[in-house]
């Protein structure tokens, strides 16, 4: 597994329009992208304006393969004019505890 997790920073009068690039790109790359395990769009607690997308792929290659296709692709058309961001707050591979 290779998980990722971005923040974006949207003013209010975007939200929706980043909300539903957001929700469109995680719907349709968890269904037509192999690799693509889960895709989450989570808003942020305490700050309105603060997006999180928390990403799972089989592995770092099935996550190359989202970032050069076209759901991706859309998505940053969309976004780029609206959002801050992404920041990179979190990537890599889940530690499993076999001692348990």
């Amino acid at each position: 597994m290779y998980q990722l997790l971005v923040s974006f920073t949207v003013a209010a009068q975007h939200h929706d329009a980043f909300v539903t690039a957001a929700l469109r790109n995680a719907r349709d790359s968890v269904a037509n992208e192999p690799g693509t395990r889960r895709f989450e769009v989570i808003a942020a607690q305490d700050d309105p304006e603060l997006i999180y997308l928390n990403e799972v792929y089989d592995d770092a290659d099935a996550c190359d393969v989202h970032v050069g296709g076209p759901y991706f692709a859309e998505f940053a058309t969309a976004v780029t004019p609206i959002a801050q961001g992404p920041v990179w707050l979190m990537r890599g591979r889940p530690i499993a505890d076999r001692r348990l």
